[in-house]
């Protein structure tokens, strides 16, 4: 008897977790994988896409989302050159200390500055989005499960809620967020900016863009690890050989 009713507690556990899986797997779906370029094995970073993803980034997402580890200096890794850099930093107001009466002054930045943040504060942040804290975008594609693929799913799931879904007061509905309920709305519209080499700028291309650019910023050394692995394991190749060549030479004489 005793046997029997764990045998049914279990399958009731069984059941119970996988229809809690379900429901999270249904609440939450997983965005469709992407094909990336950084994420072969040899792969590295789109420059091109990465600078347009900067110009998505200054134009429409830093109105909200701040990125506090960046240095405007840090572009020169999309390859942008020392000229592009200083007229990007020099194009936004930076605080610069105090005048000579003590208030505080500011001016235009520099490459040595950080990305300027669209709030001074947390606080600010929340009172200037409805209560919700936009997160930083410094590191968020290593933040978020699924990385660069839950960016550009979030960026591109946005929709009409299917019929009898109750939204809330504020909220706005997304196919690839969890309850499929947030806060932020529709960041992105075709034609919402001009990129300059000319490619069109559809929603599904800007959020192409901009996630290569966040990827690039949660992972800037991405490149250069990939390029020590491949010399290692090159070496590692190199010195098997040297060994079994020196190992047959000693033995050789041994019968």
């Amino acid at each position: 008897m005793r046997a029997l009713r764990s045998l049914i507690a279990g399958a009731l556990l069984a059941g119970l977790t996988l229809t809690s899986q379900a429901f999270a797997s249904e609440a939450a779906p997983h965005p469709p994988a992407q094909n990336w370029s950084f994420n072969k094995i040899f792969g590295t970073y789109d420059l091109a896409s990465a600078q347009r993803g900067f110009q998505v980034y200054s134009e429409v997402c830093s109105a909200c989302h701040s990125m506090k580890l960046m240095f405007y200096r840090d572009l020169e890794g999309i390859g942008l050159n020392e000229a592009q850099i200083k007229a990007i930093a020099a194009a936004v107001t930076v605080p610069q200390g105090l005048d000579d009466q003590g208030a505080p002054k500011e001016g235009p930045g520099t490459p040595a500055n950080r990305f300027k943040r669209p709030f001074p504060n947390d606080i600010a942040a929340r009172a200037g989005n409805n209560g919700a804290l936009p997160p930083d975008l410094s590191l968020i594609v290593n933040a978020r499960e699924g990385g660069a693929d839950y960016i550009y799913g979030i960026l591109t799931g946005y929709s009409d809620p299917p019929a009898g879904f109750k939204l809330q007061d504020g909220m706005n509905y997304n196919k690839y967020f969890p309850g499929h309920q947030i806060a932020m709305p529709k960041p992105l519209n075709d034609g919402q900016v001009t990129y300059a080499d000319g490619t069109t700028a559809s929603v599904e291309q800007m959020a192409r863009d901009v996630t290569t650019f966040l990827a690039w910023a949660s992972n800037p050394e991405l490149v250069e690890r990939k390029q020590m692995g491949v010399r290692v394991i090159l070496f590692l190749i190199l010195m098997t050989g040297v060994t079994y060549g020196v190992k047959r030479k000693i033995w050789a004489s041994v019968h």
